[in-house]
């Protein structure tokens, strides 16, 4: 292929706007791990930027530097509009955000979740969103209180088991399921 179609596929590539990501319409509550995260990753991504920018050959990394630019504006709004939620703030005797709760499912397995801000969600660690349905669900919840988890495959009855604001809602002891 000559490189004059390769050069002029890189500039429209380069050169094609990136859509905006989508903010989503709830508050942005998040907990002190969770800001922090969203902080780190705007700083890697701009680091990212200058090292790209400081290669001098700014047309084939036009692509590159759009994303990280689009991506940026997107954390940098998730950080401005953080609402950073104080732990030592919430009921002790009731699940709220940032809660570590213990729960006990019909078939007697136990699991731990952490409900947290959208950002910092992560399934496979426990670490659920604050507006996900299982977090619907627990928030409110109080220990020895009987909750069903409506999910698509079925719904899952869940007793309350502890609830802990102590401990980090950013490394709950066990996974969860994957589809909070």
């Amino acid at each position: 292929m000559s490189r004059a179609f390769v050069n002029e596929d890189l500039q429209s590539e380069a050169q094609a706007e990136l859509p905006e990501r989508p903010q989503s319409p709830f508050p942005n509550y998040v907990t002190s791990q969770g800001l922090a995260a969203l902080e780190h990753r705007i700083a890697n991504l701009l680091a990212e930027r200058s090292a790209l920018s400081d290669d001098g050959d700014a047309m084939r990394h036009e692509a590159a530097l759009r994303r990280i630019d689009r991506n940026a504006r997107y954390l940098g709004a998730r950080i401005g509009c953080a609402i950073l939620v104080n732990p030592d703030e919430q009921p002790r005797d009731e699940v709220a955000f940032g809660a570590t709760v213990r729960v006990c499912d019909a078939d007697g397995e136990a699991r731990v979740f952490a409900i947290v801000g959208e950002d910092e969600a992560d399934a496979a660690v426990g670490k659920v969103s604050w507006v996900s349905p299982l977090a619907n669900a627990l928030l409110g919840a109080r220990v020895d209180d009987r909750v069903i988890w409506t999910r698509p495959n079925g719904n899952v009855d869940l007793e309350i088991l502890s609830i802990d604001y102590t401990s980090p809602a950013a490394s709950p002891s066990t996974g969860g399921d994957s589809d909070p």
